[in-house]
């Protein structure tokens, strides 16, 4: 009798189990989450493969926005130096005010990638060693906010020398991806606010 009660426990928990370990229930809440920023449709379609890592964590979910933001931009530096290269080898090709611009750009880029890069790893070392207590915990996620604020800035200020550059195709592709980057960052900040105000530890 207690084998057939404890046979009927074990199958009334298991889907309880399965069903909070599923990639839908990931899913669901990394939609919640990402309506809390300014790009939900951006955060979700871009983080929406990590569910079944990050099932209902916060903090799982800041760590892959991180991560996500990290190669977004890495990828605008790979795009910008080869394009500074390019320029480069033909100063002719744009106006001189372009070619600085760009240069800027490339650094500018170059030090949000850092800025990300480190937030990161303060994230995974959080993750390892955990937090004593909730101020030690406040200050090391202080640094991640500084160093994403940081790097949010500084992909902005990327495009600031356009600004004075005459409308043409390197402009606008640099611009355009600048802003998309601009947006997964922005995001990942948005989803790292948002765990330290909810997921303080006591």
């Amino acid at each position: 009798m207690q084998a057939r009660r404890a046979l009927a426990l074990l199958l009334h928990i298991v889907p309880i189990l399965a069903a909070a370990a599923s990639p839908d229930n990931g899913t669901d809440f990394i939609r919640a989450s990402c309506g809390e920023t300014l790009y939900p449709d951006v955060c979700y379609s871009s983080l929406s493969a990590y569910a079944g890592s990050v099932q209902q964590s916060p903090g799982q979910l800041a760590r892959a926005a991180i991560a996500v933001g990290l190669a977004s931009a890495q990828k605008m530096a790979a795009y910008l130096a080869n394009l500074s290269r390019t320029h480069a080898a033909d100063p002719g090709a744009e106006p001189p005010a372009a070619s600085a611009a760009l240069r800027d750009c490339v650094t500018n880029m170059g030090d949000a990638v850092g800025e990300i890069r480190g937030s990161l790893k303060q994230m995974r070392q959080l993750a390892t060693a955990g937090a004593a207590s909730q101020e030690g915990f406040r200050f090391q996620m202080s640094n991640v906010q500084t160093w994403m604020s940081a790097a949010l800035t500084d992909e902005d200020t990327c495009t600031d020398g356009f600004e004075d550059v005459p409308d043409g195709p390197v402009k606008s592709d640099v611009c355009n991806r600048a802003g998309e980057v601009e947006k997964v960052t922005s995001n990942a900040l948005a989803l790292v606010n948002s765990y330290v105000n909810k997921e303080a530890p006591p």
